[in-house]
């Protein structure tokens, strides 16, 4: 299907090397949002579509896909959305709604169904008539296109997602979206952006692509065969260095989630029209000064990333892998704790979440993804001590490290050096033998025109008014 859309006292100590393993991370992990109203997540939180982007590399093809866009002639972003019938609206609905069978355009690509129907569900406006359900009960996706095209029942194509589930389409099938993808996923949302975090990519069109697709989509949508042109499933990133400072609190989540989650080619349309949800929420301010503001970004502040690095297998959406191991921690003995360093492991493609500090024979603590130490407390003075490091994130908890050095709590704290103590003080140092002084030769007083008498002071004092003037005693010597 193709052609459409100084020193410290121990209890200190501790608690600051505690506290260097419980650093926030830069950037807060969110939680994502649920369908609204509903238990249902929008797919596991190692989706591809939940993924974070900001660090992966750039696409060798960047540069020409922006330029086919209109990137460079000065595109700025569409948000195609609004109150009705503006957008796309979705629907929550039971096991026991009515259902039906649709009859396909594109039956040898669509899922059979039966799918929910009825008068009381919302259709997209317009020739794409996109119909979207979720059934709150299954936390199943069922989505068509072109529904009701051809009278009732009838639909050009559609797919129904499991959203607890990383499953993708066959390949080379189509779903109700031209990349083969889900649509609700990618939708801009009302709730999301009064939550103040946006934690996936957003759906786009363009005017044309490239004939393939790139992981994760799985239909292509063009007859054109051109490397200057993206395919389905290329990702866009808003670049990093992007001034957002002059938007609105509102603005400025969206503009946030494009730098970390970035925009998906999901079908062929006009050039950079982003999809969100049709709410009527969306006319009413601070949102509608937000929707007038986003139309002023240029769709040259994106660049396409490769995230090819992120595909675990060609058939899941699953992203990344579970981390590395890290090397062997260092552990240093305090009275009954230990502090243990380590440096990062390879994340697998997903910022690392969580550390786990297990100490062998006992004792366990666990820091937040952002830490480098801990301090491992409740240990027995004078018994042997080694730790492992375990890095987890969103795929699960990676391998453990090769154990660290052995440490044995009870000795002396190390001496820490006191931040309010004053600079080391440079002291003389006696000699046993004077060092030798050249010989002296009288100095002879200069004629004055005028004799004055000198002020009275003290001898070895400067007189009143002069700064005395430092000179090394020859008696001793200094380091």
């Amino acid at each position: 299907m193709t052609g459409r859309r100084g020193r410290l006292s121990l209890g200190l100590a501790v608690g600051l090397l505690a506290l260097s393993g419980a650093l926030p991370l830069a950037r807060p992990q969110a939680v994502l949002a649920n369908v609204p109203g509903t238990g249902c997540p929008v797919f596991p939180a190692d989706n591809i579509w939940n993924a974070d982007v900001s660090g992966l590399p750039l696409n060798s093809h960047s540069a020409a896909w922006l330029s086919s866009t209109g990137a460079s002639s000065g595109r700025n972003l569409h948000p195609d959305f609004g109150g009705p019938p503006y957008g796309i609206p979705f629907n929550v609905v039971h096991s026991s709604h009515a259902t039906t069978n649709f009859t396909f355009q594109y039956a040898n690509e669509s899922d059979p169904g039966p799918y929910p129907y009825g008068g009381d569900l919302a259709i997209e406006q317009g020739s794409d008539a996109h119909l979207l359900s979720i059934d709150q009960d299954t936390c199943k996706l069922y989505e068509t296109f072109a529904t009701n095209s051809n009278g009732p029942r009838t639909a050009g194509s559609g797919a129904i997602f499991d959203l607890s589930t990383n499953a993708l389409r066959p390949a080379g099938w189509t779903s109700a979206d031209a990349a083969g993808l889900p649509i609700f996923p990618g939708l801009l949302r009302l709730d999301e952006v009064q939550s103040g975090y946006v934690g996936h990519a957003v759906r786009f069109t363009v005017a044309q692509s490239d004939s393939s697709y790139l992981w994760p989509a799985r239909h292509q949508a063009s007859a054109l065969s051109d490397p200057n042109l993206p395919p389905m499933g290329a990702r866009f990133r808003l670049k990093a260095g992007f001034d957002i400072s002059s938007f609105g609190p509102e603005a400025q989540v969206v503009l946030t989630a494009f730098k970390h989650y970035g925009l998906i080619v999901a079908d062929n349309g006009s050039n950079w029209f982003f999809t969100g949800t049709s709410d009527a929420g969306w006319d009413v301010e601070p949102y509608a000064t937000m929707v007038s503001q986003l139309k002023r970004v240029p769709a040259s502040a994106f660049e396409a990333i490769d995230e090819s690095g992120l595909m675990h297998d060609p058939n899941s959406a699953q992203a990344g892998t579970i981390p590395a191991a890290p090397a062997a921690p260092h552990a240093l003995a305090l009275w009954t704790s230990a502090a243990v360093s380590w440096a990062p492991p390879a994340n697998g493609g997903e910022p690392i979440l969580s550390y786990t500090v297990n100490g062998s024979p006992g004792g366990q603590v666990v820091v937040g993804g952002g830490a480098t130490s801990a301090t491992v407390t409740g240990l027995t003075t004078g018994v042997s001590y080694t730790f492992k490091v375990t890095a987890t994130n969103v795929v699960g908890p990676g391998p453990a490290s090769p154990p660290s050095n052995a440490v044995v709590p009870g000795g002396r704290l190390p001496v820490l050096p006191n931040p309010t103590a004053s600079p080391p003080v440079r002291t003389p140092i006696q000699q046993s033998t004077p060092a030798p002084q050249p010989p002296s030769r009288p100095v002879q007083a200069k004629p004055s025109r005028q004799s004055r008498a000198a002020p009275p002071h003290s001898a070895g004092q400067a007189p009143a008014g002069v700064p005395h003037l430092w000179r090394p005693d020859p008696r001793f010597r200094y380091e």
